[in-house]
């Protein structure tokens, strides 16, 4: 309100106020549906010693996410006297929040599916196993992508450029390596990150569709060929 947005009515904060006091709530009820259960489910002796241990760090992980969003938006609001800049949260803290949110949603997923679907059992042929790394790839790169999404984010980066393919006139813009050192251009230059976020999502689609590709040449169960085809439909539509 003393930075920027000095109009500010009561009903407008209000908004804003029910906003994040509703995404908190919303995160306290799932660390709840979490731990709840699982202490009842430990408690009657219906996990399997495997089990444990994946159940402790995925309340662990609920726990640690909570708290990074604490961490996160506790930057937004510390006074930076040096910097006449709009009020925002770190872009570093808002990836590790993003980060830790998705490696978590993944891990749940991964865990209830295995319980819920039995394994194939596959013979381990070089194409499979040459598609299981690509796999493994594709996903690193999705990851390395949405994370990527929380710089711009945290910078406003997706305000500097609003062409496609080009940004402005240019395919490469003039002030890609502004900041110096070169490194903090990657992590700090809105254009760069906007920059980096773009070729990344070029390069996720292409991944995903060459994974496609691949794997329409390798006998797969219907499931797993079910799975690599919405993949590549999530692909384009986002």
């Amino acid at each position: 309100f003393n930075s920027l947005n000095h109009d500010m009515t009561l009903p407008e904060f209000k908004f804003i106020w029910y906003m994040e006091y509703s995404h908190r709530m919303w995160g306290r009820v799932v660390g709840l549906a979490y731990i709840l259960p699982a202490a009842y489910f430990w408690h009657r002796g219906w996990l399997s010693r495997p089990l444990k241990g994946c159940v402790l760090a995925l309340c662990g992980l609920v726990c640690f996410q909570g708290l990074l969003g604490w961490y996160m938006v506790k930057s937004g609001l510390e006074e930076k006297p040096d910097s006449y800049d709009i009020p925002r949260v770190s872009q570093y803290r808002l990836a590790a929040h993003l980060g830790s949110a998705l490696v978590l949603y993944s891990a749940s997923l991964w865990t209830g599916l295995s319980l819920l679907l039995p394994q194939h059992k596959l013979p381990e042929t070089k194409q499979l196993l040459r598609l299981k790394q690509y796999a493994h790839g594709t996903t690193a790169l999705i990851f390395l992508t949405a994370l990527s999404g929380a710089f711009v984010a945290g910078l406003d980066a997706g305000l500097v450029y609003n062409s496609f393919p080009k940004m402005g006139e240019r395919w490469i813009p003039d002030d890609l390596l502004a900041f110096s050192p070169v490194l903090r251009n990657i992590f700090e230059n809105p254009t760069t990150v906007q920059f980096d976020h773009r070729i990344l999502g070029i390069a996720s689609v292409t991944a995903v569709t060459a994974l496609y590709l691949f794997s329409r040449k390798i006998p797969l169960p219907r499931r797993t060929r079910m799975a690599v085809t919405s993949l590549l439909a999530v692909a384009c539509t986002q």
